[in-house]
């Protein structure tokens, strides 16, 4: 049986009285931080040097307590900070036995009843100890870090692995498939890695063969046991005894001396097994791996970076506004400059007014029907309540039911929509200069006589990156431009259309239309890479339009192939509906 779990009601914890007040202390700071963990609030916790009742950590369900062995500190007790996630990492031992008790606390909620065959129950409990962490790091993946930098000090007790040579494993069938349910079971569990415990897997099977397939087949089981499912892991520990050959009836006693009477040198300690040396080479190797790796951030850490990050991010993408937007439209000096304007035709006035009801329609929310209830009308009367209210008012009662209900239906907001397009005008983007000329002035427009509160940009972008429309202004001619750069600037046109429309900050409809074919030189295409991941992560929709199937998008777009041109505007009209219809959801 785990000698960490103290499953007997009459345990009551060792008596460990500390000379010094830092470990009081300590406990008392580990006492606040075990709720989260263990997922409750009525834990206690004692650490202090040979606490643990002969275990490094050791849980006591009859009385809610934690204690651990605090030998295994390794540091000044008085300069411990639970509450600093970047502290634990001084202690990753005694913090991942404590994360393991907390396990317990929460997912071993079951007893074994006091009739139940000493070596089934033994074997059911062998089992729980790789349950049970799997079932922590299914609710919180961050604690496998700790359950790793606890598995030798846990491992190690439980088969008295380093305590007392003489009791160390043996290569017997029971002692094989001790090991096997509290190493190989982990590596299924989630904790080890199959190439950690591979070694040991070797060893095993030559001592189980075939036989320790049925014993995966069982601790697989065990794995997806339900919490409080106490009759299916003693069904389990059944079949296990069952597998390995042992009396169910018999107590169990891992780890006995091995009887020497015969031998000359009874009295030298026996020579490790080769199961024992493969069990402390695994807990070596996982231990130095844990000492190498980097441990959980804080989430509240994390998330002040992320917001850092974020920050910066969305001041880089206003000066880039201001730089871009700051040019008159249709500039036609320097590089990525304009060739002229022109009146819009008879069929982009028409295209404008049409994608304008699209939008409107598109924009429309059902209402939502809300029930309240009241003790007066207007409303639909309900017997059951008028016969209540009667009740009470001849018990002599303040009324409180509310027989009337009534249904109203609320509009729902229309949410506002940003479309920002930006268009490579590289060598090599000839055939989309008419058409995404005419799709920014359609575009535009359309946002002008929309009933939805929509803005939208465009923007060119090749040396340089300048504006074809503004924000929130309906140009009254259409701009052409040329397409003969050779370079592509697609960083700062992210962040120039994220900047003036706001594409990365929730509340809105949002879609960004990029359109080029994607040849891009690795410096712009690593870049514009970071820019569009941020920009999807924050919710806008990004849509690629491109002409051919050579063509090399940025990842995570959703590409379009124009099979002619001149769809271009309905393409980008009918993503703009469906980016607003998505919202309704």
């Amino acid at each position: 049986m785990s000698t960490h779990l103290a499953t007997d009601p009459a345990a009551t914890g060792a008596a460990v009285f500390p000379t010094h007040p830092e470990w009081l202390t300590l406990s008392a700071a580990l006492a606040e931080e075990v709720g989260v963990i263990a997922d409750r609030e009525d834990l206690l916790v004692s650490i202090a040097p040979g606490a643990g009742g002969g275990a490094p950590a050791c849980f006591y369900p009859a009385r809610a307590l934690i204690e651990v062995d605090g030998t295994h500190l390794g540091v000044d007790p008085a300069t411990v900070n639970p509450a600093n996630l970047s502290d634990r990492p001084r202690y990753a031992t005694t913090w991942g036995l404590l994360t393991h008790e907390c396990g317990h606390a929460k997912h071993t909620a079951w007893e074994p009843p006091k009739d139940a065959p000493p070596a089934v129950v033994d074997a059911a409990m062998l089992l729980e100890e790789p349950r049970m962490e799997a079932a922590q790091i299914r609710r919180r993946p961050d604690d496998r870090h700790w359950l790793r930098a606890s598995a030798r000090g846990i491992v190690a007790a439980d088969l008295h692995l380093f305590a007392d040579p003489a009791r160390a494993p043996q290569m017997t069938r029971t002692d094989a498939a001790r090991a096997a349910a509290l190493l190989l079971a982990r590596v299924d569990g989630g904790i080890l890695t199959r190439v950690e415990a591979d070694p040991l897997a070797r060893v095993i099977d030559n001592v189980l063969g075939a036989d320790l397939g049925k014993l995966r087949a069982v601790w697989r089981k065990a794995l997806h046991t339900a919490d409080n499912d106490g009759e299916a892991m003693l069904d389990l520990g059944r079949q296990w005894c069952e597998i390995v050959g042992t009396d169910p009836n018999t107590p169990p006693n891992p780890g006995a001396a091995p009887d020497q009477s015969s031998s000359p040198n009874s009295s030298s300690t026996p020579s490790p097994s080769p199961l024992a040396g493969a069990i402390a080479a695994v807990l070596d190797t996982v231990a130095s791996k844990v000492a190498s790796e980097k441990a959980p951030e804080d989430p509240a850490t994390r998330a002040a970076a992320a917001q850092a990050r974020e920050n910066i991010a969305k001041k880089i993408a206003d000066q880039a506004a201001r730089s871009v937007f700051g040019v008159t439209p249709g500039s036609r000096k320097g590089r990525t400059a304009c060739t002229g304007t022109r009146p819009p035709t008879t069929e982009e006035r028409t295209a404008a007014r049409v994608l304008a009801r699209a939008l409107s329609t598109a924009g429309i929310r059902d209402r939502v029907a809300v029930k309240t209830t009241s003790i007066v009308p207007p409303g639909r009367l309900r017997m059951r309540g008028a016969l209540a209210a009667d009740a009470q008012r001849a018990a002599g009662a303040l009324p409180t039911a509310e027989p009337f209900t009534r249904t109203t239906r609320t509009p729902v907001p229309t949410p506002p929509l940003r479309l920002a397009i930006a268009c490579d005008v590289s060598g090599t983007m000839g055939w989309a200069r008419d058409h995404v000329a005419s799709a920014a002035w359609i575009l535009a427009n359309a946002a002008r006589h929309t009933t939805v509160p929509a803005q939208t940009a465009t923007v060119i972008f090749g040396d340089r990156v300048r504006p074809l429309t503004m924000p929130g202004k309906a140009p009254a001619v259409v701009t052409e431009f040329a397409s003969n750069d050779n370079w592509e600037d697609i960083p700062t046109a992210i962040d120039a259309l994220d900047g003036a429309l706001g594409l990365s900050t929730p509340g809105a409809a949002r879609l960004l239309v990029i359109v080029s074919d994607g040849r891009y030189r690795d410096q712009p295409r690593r870049d514009g890479q970071k820019k569009l991941n941020r920009l999807r992560a924050n919710g806008c929709a990004v849509l690629w339009l491109t002409t051919r199937d050579t063509d090399t998008p940025l990842d995570g777009a959703t590409v379009h192939r124009l099979t002619d041109p001149t769809t271009a505007a309905r393409a980008i009209g009918r993503s703009a509906t469906t980016a607003l219809r998505a919202t309704a959801r």
